[in-house]
C-alpha cells in the first residue's frame, strides 16, 4: 500500500521531502522553511517561544547533552562544562585561538600544534564538529516537532570568509546530526536572498551585507547579475562581535566595582553574571535611554550616551573593514546600491547612524536581523527543491571528490554540490624522513574512510628531494572543467616537481547508486565520524610518541631520574592505549604525556638558548 505523506501543521498533502535552511550561529542558531502553501519563508518557533536556539551545549554530570535555552541557564552555574561560541572553533587549530583563549570559560586543548582543536569535558574530548552536530541535532528535533514530519536535508550557511576546512567542518557536523547538506551558501548570499535581491533574472546590483554577529564581524561586497551572486570582496575580523560590546560595558562595570580580570578570572560564576547582565543592557539601550540593574546587592548602571562613548572604537574597526572590502572589490562607495544589515547588534542606533553616514546611503534592515540569513537560507533550499522555477542552478557535483590520507581517511576537496566547474587545492606533506615518492589516491563518495567510497584514479609522484618529514610542500589541485572532466595535479613546491591526470568522476554511476552512497553517508554518519576520530586520535598519539622517544634519545643526559620514569610510564599508558578502541582514551594519555614532558622540554630549550648565548652580546 502507498503511503502518502501529510503535513499536520498544514494539513496538505506532501509532495515532497522538506528541505530547511539553517543559520547555524556563532550565538545563536535559527531554522526556516518555505511554507506550502503561502510560499513565504517561515521560520520556525514553538508557540509564544523565540525563533532563536541559543547555540550553546550543557553536558551535566552524567554526561547527557542539553542544548539551547535550557543549556545556557548553565554558562554562570557551571561555566566549565557548558559549551558556547563552537562556531569559532570551526576548523581551528590551537594556534589560531591562542591569544583569545581566556575568552573560553571551558578547557581547549593546547597541544601546541597545527592540529585542530579539541575540547576536553571531564574525560570527554569533542571535536567543533561533533559540539555543532549537537546544535543542528536540536534544530533538527525541533523542525519535526513542529512540522510532525521527519526532516532530513537542509541548506547551512557559513560567513563568506570560511575557508575549505571550516565549510567541511560544517558539512560533517550536518551529516552527524542525520542531515543530508545539499548546499552550504554564504551568509551575505542568504541575506541577499531574503531580501529578494537578485530574484530578477534581468536584475543586476551591488550589495554590501554589514553582518555583525554574536562572535564576528565581516562584510560582504557582492555582485548579482541575472540570479547569479559574485562574492567581490569580504572582510572583516573573527573576533569582532556583539560579545565585544557586550564586554566593553562589562569592562566599565568591573571598574565601577573595583574588581580586576584577574579576580573574573578566578571566579567565572562571576564573570558570567557579568557578561549577561552586559548583554540584557546592550539590548535595553537600542531602544531605551537608561539601564540599571543590581548583582549581587551591587548597584549596575549605563546610559545610552556611555555606551555610545565605549563601543565608538569598535564601530570604526567595522568601518576600517568596509572601507578595505570597498577597495578590494575595485569599485567607489557611491556604485554600491543596498546596505544590508545583518545580526542583532545592528539594532544599535549609533552604528546604523555611523553605517549609513559611512556608505553615504540610508541601510536596509526592514527584514529581522536575526531572522535574515535563515530566511535565505530557506528561499535557496526551495530553489534547491524545483519550486522556484525563474532560478537556473549550474550544473553540480553529484558526490564529493577527495583524495586518500594518513589511516586511510578520505579528505573531501571538492564537496558535493560544488558547482561546476570548481577549483580546489590543499597542502601536504610527507610521513618519513627522506621520503622520495607520494601516492595520490582518488576517491568519490560520501563516507569517512576511503575503503566505503569509489577508486577513481591512482599515480605516484615520484622525484621529491630527499627531505626530513614534514618539510617537503606537495600541493594536490583539483580542477573540474565544463564538461564534468576532473583533473588532478599534485606538485612538489620546492622542486617544482609535478604530475596531471585526468578523470571522469561520473563515469558508470547510476542515479541508483549515487543516491546509496548519498543514503549510506547519512545512515553511517554517527559510525563514520566516530571511527575518523578513532583514526586521527591514534595517529596523533603515535606522532606525539615519536616525537617525545626522539627528544628523550637526544637529551637523556639532561633529564633527572625521576623525570625519565615518569615519561617512561605516560610513554607505555598510551601506548597501551593505541591498542584500545577508546579516542577519549587515547586522548587523555596523550595530553597526560604533554603535560608531564612539556616542563622538561621547555628546561631543555631555555638551557640550550642560554648555552648558546654565553659570551655573546645583545645589541
Amino acid at each position: 500500500m502507498a503511503k502518502i505523506p501529510i503535513n499536520i501543521v498544514t494539513g496538505t498533502l506532501q509532495q515532497e521531502e522538506i528541505i530547511v535552511g539553517i543559520d547555524l550561529g556563532t550565538t545563536n542558531s535559527l531554522i526556516a522553511i518555505i511554507h506550502p502553501e503561502t510560499k513565504k519563508p517561515v521560520v520556525l518557533k514553538e508557540h509564544h517561544s523565540s525563533s532563536l536556539v541559543p547555540s550553546v551545549i550543557y553536558f551535566d554530570s552524567s554526561q547527557n547533552i542539553i542544548v539551547g535555552e535550557a543549556a545556557k541557564a548553565h554558562l554562570q552555574t557551571d561555566p566549565a562544562n557548558t559549551i558556547f561560541s563552537a562556531k569559532r572553533l570551526m576548523g581551528k587549530s590551537y594556534t589560531d585561538i591562542e591569544q583569545h583563549a581566556d575568552f573560553f570559560t571551558y578547557k581547549i586543548i593546547d597541544d601546541d600544534t597545527e592540529r585542530l582543536v579539541k575540547v576536553q569535558v571531564e574525560n570527554k574530548f569533542y571535536s567543533p564538529v561533533e559540539l555543532s552536530s549537537f546544535i543542528l541535532k536540536e534544530l533538527k528535533t525541533r523542525a519535526e516537532h513542529i512540522l510532525k514530519t521527519p526532516v532530513n536535508k537542509a541548506v547551512i550557511t557559513v560567513p563568506a570568509y570560511f575557508n575549505d576546512s571550516q565549510r567541511q567542518a560544517t558539512r560533517d557536523a550536518g551529516k552527524l546530526a542525520g542531515l543530508d547538506v545539499l548546499r552550504i551558501i554564504n551568509e551575505p548570499t542568504a541575506a541577499s536572498l531574503a531580501y529578494g535581491l537578485g530574484m530578477q533574472q534581468n536584475e543586476e546590483k551591488i550589495i554590501a551585507v554589514y553582518d555583525l554577529g554574536g562572535g564576528t564581524f565581516d562584510v560582504s561586497i557582492l555582485k548579482i547579475a541575472s540570479g547569479i551572486f559574485e562574492v567581490l570582496s569580504t572582510n572583516g575580523d573573527t573576533y569582532l562581535g556583539g560579545d565585544d560590546l557586550d564586554r566593553a560595558i562589562l569592562s566599565k562595570w568591573t571598574g565601577d566595582l573595583n574588581l580586576t580580570s584577574a579576580d573574573l578570572n578566578k571566579d567565572p560564576r562571576l564573570s558570567q553574571a557579568l557578561r549577561l547582565k552586559a548583554e540584557e543592557a546592550k539590548k535595553h539601550l537600542s531602544f531605551n535611554e537608561h539601564f540599571e540593574t543590581t548583582l549581587n546587592e551591587s548597584a549596575l548602571s549605563i546610559n545610552r550616551a556611555e555606551f555610545e562613548e565605549l563601543i565608538q572604537p569598535l564601530i570604526s574597526r567595522t568601518l576600517n573593514s568596509c572601507a578595505n572590502a570597498v577597495s578590494d572589490a575595485g569599485i567607489k562607495k557611491e556604485e554600491i546600491d543596498v546596505i544590508v544589515m545583518v545580526g542583532g547588534s545592528t539594532r544599535i542606533p549609533a552604528l546604523k547612524e555611523a553605517v549609513s553616514e559611512f556608505f553615504g546611503t540610508e541601510v536596509n534592515d526592514s527584514v529581522n536581523p536575526d531572522e535574515v540569513v535563515a530566511v535565505g537560507a530557506a528561499i535557496q533550499a526551495d530553489i534547491l527543491a524545483g519550486n522556484n522555477k525563474d532560478f537556473l542552478l549550474l550544473d553540480i557535483t553529484p558526490l564529493s571528490l577527495g583524495i586518500e590520507t594518513m589511516g586511510g581517511l578520505m579528505d573531501v576537496l571538492i564537496p558535493r554540490n560544488s558547482k561546476i566547474p570548481s577549483k580546489a587545492g590543499r597542502q601536504y606533506t610527507t610521513q618519513k624522513d627522506g621520503q622520495s615518492s607520494m601516492r595520490i589516491s582518488v576517491y568519490q563518495g560520501e563516507r569517512d574512510l576511503v575503503k566505503d567510497n569509489r577508486k577513481l584514479a591512482e599515480f605516484n609522484l615520484a622525484g621529491i628531494p630527499g627531505m626530513p618529514a614534514g618539510l617537503p610542500k606537495v600541493e594536490v589541485s583539483f580542477l573540474i572543467n565544463a564538461d564534468g572532466i576532473l583533473i588532478v595535479k599534485a606538485k612538489e613546491l620546492r622542486s617544482g616537481t609535478e604530475q596531471t591526470i585526468e578523470v571522469k568522476p561520473q563515469y558508470g554511476l547510476t542515479d541508483t547508486e549515487v543516491e546509496k552512497m548519498l543514503l549510506d553517508s547519512i545512515t553511517h554518519a554517527k559510525d563514520d565520524i566516530a571511527q575518523r576520530a578513532l583514526v586521527e586520535a591514534r595517529t596523533e598519539g603515535e606522532q606525539i610518541l615519536s616525537t617525545t622517544e626522539k627528544f628523550i634519545t637526544k637529551n637523556s643526559l639532561r633529564l633527572q631520574p625521576g623525570e625519565l620514569m615518569n615519561v617512561a610510564n605516560a610513554m607505555q599508558a598510551l601506548q597501551l592505549a593505541l591498542t584500545m578502541e577508546d579516542k577519549d582514551l587515547i586522548h587523555q594519555k596523550t595530553e597526560e604525556l604533554n603535560e608531564i614532558s612539556r616542563p622538561f622540554a621547555e628546561r631543555i630549550m631555555d638551557e640550550a638558548v642560554s648555552e648558546a648565548l654565553k659570551g655573546k652580546t645583545i645589541q
